[in-house]
């Protein structure tokens, strides 16, 4: 392993993280107020990643949603749990700013394939799993590459393109594409389905789905043989006419 991925990149991302900490703590008071006001608290969204090796951190992340159940109790849908709010929020990804944090902890990097969901662990095949080799980053390799317009196989395959080709050029080439892409809003779609990009089967939804529609495969097959094993003739009936046709 060459020096910089060794050394040089953790030095580069506490050069860029804790600055941008300092210089933007007004924007990170500003949109945690915001956030309070408008969607509630807590203004702070904790969720189990998988960091580098598979080894689970705490991603952070400001709230972009409602809760699950309003203040009547009443389960709300996921349509119903975002808001205009909230869609700006993850357009212009000031929703990402706290996993500065986890940049500066150690947990993530600048730069590295997005941290997916635990769940996912185990389903990944052993290639895409090579994700994992480095740290998780708040942009990557994929994020600049289509993102959100990109189907599940192919941001895992960008993934472990960037793993096999880390370096400093390349991680400064997507530090400086992220914030054009950030400034313009592109590439976000934030009404996006998983399940509508995950043609490899990750996500829970998808798995269900794909179990279903490999159960309905399977017994359309044996209705189907069913149903040619009843218009055959048996045997032992063949045998019977065959001697009935001698005879006659």
């Amino acid at each position: 392993m060459d020096l910089y991925k060794r050394i040089g990149k953790r030095l580069l991302d506490l050069f860029l993280a804790v600055p941008a900490l300092i210089v933007g703590a007004p924007v990170l008071g500003i949109v945690a107020l915001l956030v309070r006001v408008k969607l509630g608290s807590p203004v702070i969204f904790r969720q189990q990643r998988p960091g580098l090796h598979e080894k689970p951190f705490t991603i952070l992340k400001f709230r972009s949603m409602l809760p699950e159940v309003d203040g009547d109790g009443n389960h709300l849908t996921e349509i119903e749990r975002h808001t205009s709010f909230g869609r700006r929020l993850r357009r212009t990804s000031l929703d990402e700013l706290p996993e500065l944090w986890n940049v500066v902890k150690g947990e993530m990097s600048l730069v590295g394939p997005r941290p997916l969901l635990m769940e996912y662990i185990g389903h990944y095949t052993p290639e895409h799993n090579r994700r994992h080799d480095v740290r998780p980053g708040v942009s990557g390799w994929a994020q600049i590459n289509g993102r959100n317009d990109l189907l599940r196989s192919e941001r895992l395959n960008l993934d472990v393109w960037y793993v096999d080709n880390m370096s400093l050029r390349l991680d400064l080439q997507i530090i400086g594409s992220t914030l054009a892409k950030v400034i313009h809003g592109s590439g976000v779609r934030v009404d996006q389905g998983v399940a509508e990009i995950d043609d490899v089967g990750l996500h829970p939804d998808s798995m269900i789905r794909r179990a279903a529609e490999r159960a309905a495969h399977e017994a359309q097959a044996a209705d189907g043989a069913a149903a040619a094993g009843v218009g055959a003739d048996n045997p032992s009936d063949r045998t019977r006419k065959d001697a009935a046709e001698a005879d006659a």
